[in-house]
């Protein structure tokens, strides 16, 4: 499930950053002879051929024939507004592949997704759980039930996102269901229970092994990071005709609980209620182990990790650490250093497999950030420290994670676009609004492509309209693509309530808005970038990442979309349909 997430934009330099992002200017591959583009031809885009086998498809981009290579179609001027089109993809059902590996009411599924499909969605949102994939034993892969999921979704005419789910389902918010970790993984942690997350007071979390084993072989002779990079490999393996065919649009990679870059600070299984300022997880004895090597690096030998900051469900004020501004002091900037710097080395790592894994196919790879928008307000912005994201008033914590994935051509997929400031309780000094500027903004000024997801299941005009804006802060623009604008959305999820007739009419005028008023567009291409995916570039120093951690100033948002699907007169309209209605049934 997707976290809540609020930050606060710190410090504003005099320098303005209010630019078209470079990653949104019309650039063509130097290898393509093609003349400068004309106003009129700024919106289009460069298309290459799916390779015709496999061992084309692992070819770099360098080595492309220009055989293979396709001219951009022009968009017609009743084409244009497709610049403004922002593809929708709905997550189906945590279980939808059952606890054997078994896709479940293949039927029923086929009816919601015909719905969709009818409804002009894009396509669909996926978890492909690594427990049970992989549930039988080392590197030994059952893909059988995705296949036929697979198989259907394209057969209803719909594309793909699928998420490598590397955590467990069950103990995060909206967690409906129970998909543990592999049972032979579990196996390695009853005689070594410090290969998971572990707090101050020594609870473990099985939701995702610690970071701190990354490199360490102790999985039948294979570390966390080959173990995801094989993963990866056998899904590219055997998934290869949906991978030439363009079925999958995008490959987000899980990087931590629930899918998400942090670590596991706020727990429900351990008692977190919001808005606690959860726990740091860095107590595992290699966690431990790694931080006494940096303190002595560091020249103080004598540094711990810290036994002040509070437990799950505390108060900033109420603990030393951030109450009294421990986090301020040498030790706790140092600590809060390494903290966070570990996530992003664990985050590049992975990605960089997952690169190398994907190479080639015409697919985007992303990456999930959590929000964490509660104590945004608060000077010490404590929940966001205690996951893993070093953002405070003077400190930007997430644009170094935009950087970091800025070398892997990967997306930035954030969370909570949905909510309002004005709807969260005043005691948890919580900002979404402004941290959803602040995040997309650092997103686009690293000059990478930024998606986003509602955090919580809503079927209301609010909820949409936020969406809207943040998909577009802008707006749309006719004839030129926007200056902002989200490259997907995915949204939250199928159920049977999305399903409901009130709350599907209403979710089938939000899709005609985030499209901009357009028709279904099945050309990617047409408000896209689809490529083959290139190589990473060379690793980029830690030192380099953290200079992107000054604060800067956000892109302006609008204060309301363009595209709204209405307000409290439709919803009035709406209500007295719905009587009316009721009479006749």
């Amino acid at each position: 499930m997707s976290s809540i997430i609020y930050s606060k934009l710190g410090g504003v330099p005099e320098k303005s950053r209010l630019h078209l992002p470079k990653f949104l200017q019309p650039t063509l591959p130097t290898s393509v002879k093609i003349k400068p583009p004309t106003a009129q031809d700024f919106a289009h885009t460069l298309t290459f051929s799916t390779h015709k086998t496999a061992e084309k498809i692992q070819a770099t981009m360098t080595e492309v024939s220009t055989a293979d290579q396709e001219t951009p179609t022009p968009l017609h001027d009743e084409e244009k507004m497709l610049l403004n089109y922002v593809p929708i993809y709905v997550m189906l059902q945590l279980d939808i592949i059952s606890s054997d590996n078994v896709l479940q009411d293949k039927a029923g599924l086929e009816r919601q997704l015909m719905q969709l499909k009818e409804a002009s969605v894009d396509g669909i949102m996926v978890d492909v759980w690594w427990g049970l994939v992989e549930s039988k034993g080392s590197k030994q892969y059952d893909w059988s039930a995705y296949k036929s999921l697979f198989q259907l979704v394209q057969q209803c005419g719909l594309k793909s996102q699928v998420v490598m789910s590397f955590h467990q389902c069950g103990g995060n918010v909206g967690d409906t269901v129970n998909i543990p970790l592999p049972q032979w993984v579990l196996d390695v942690g009853k005689t070594d229970p410090d290969i998971f997350y572990t707090n101050r007071a020594g609870n473990r979390n099985t939701e995702y092994l610690t970071l701190g084993v990354d490199s360490l072989p102790l999985f039948e002779g294979r570390t966390a990071v080959e173990i995801y990079s094989d993963f990866m490999k056998s899904f590219r393996e055997n998934m290869g005709d949906y991978l030439q065919a363009e079925h999958f649009t995008d490959i987000e990679v899980g990087l931590g609980p629930a899918g998400e870059l942090r670590y596991p600070s706020y727990p429900e299984k351990q008692g977190w209620v919001f808005p606690g300022i959860g726990e740091f997880q860095c107590y595992d004895k290699y966690l431990k182990a790694d931080y006494k090597e940096a303190a002595i690096k560091e020249g103080h030998p004598e540094w711990e990790l810290p036994d002040n900051t509070g437990e799950y469900n505390d108060k900033p004020g109420s603990t030393e650490f951030f109450g009294s501004a421990g986090y301020s002091t040498a030790k706790g900037k140092n600590f809060l250093t390494w903290y966070s710097n570990n996530l992003l080395k664990h985050g590049d790592q992975i990605l960089d497999e997952a690169n190398k894994a994907f190479l080639g196919c015409s697919v985007k790879l992303a990456a999930k950030v959590s929000g964490i928008h509660w104590w945004y307000k608060d000077d010490s912005h404590a929940a966001e420290l205690t996951a893993g994201f070093y953002n405070l008033n003077d400190r930007d914590g997430y644009r170094p994670i935009a950087r970091m994935l800025s070398r892997h051509n990967a997306v930035l997929n954030f969370t909570c676009l949905e909510m309002r400031d004005s709807e969260q309780p005043e005691n948890a000094k919580s900002g979404p609004q402004e941290l959803v500027q602040q995040v997309l903004s650092g997103g686009w000024t690293e000059n990478i492509e930024v998606a986003g997801e509602n955090a919580l299941p809503r079927y209301d005009r609010t909820a949409y309209n936020q969406i809207l804006l943040n998909c577009r802060p802008n707006g749309v623009s006719k004839d030129v693509p926007p200056k902002l604008k989200l490259t997907a959305l995915t949204y939250l999820r199928l159920s049977d309530e999305l399903m409901q007739r009130k709350n599907f009419k209403l979710f089938k005028t939000f899709v005609k808005k985030l499209h901009a008023d357009q028709n279904y567009c099945p050309d990617l291409r047409k408000y896209g970038k689809v490529v083959p995916l290139e190589r990473s570039k060379p690793k980029v120093q830690i030192e380099d990442l953290l200079k992107a951690s000054e604060t800067i100033q956000p892109f302006p948002f609008d204060k309301g979309t363009d595209m709204s699907v209405g307000g409290p007169l439709a919803d009035y309209w709406d209500s007295l349909v719905e009587k009316i209605a009721s009479i006749f049934i």
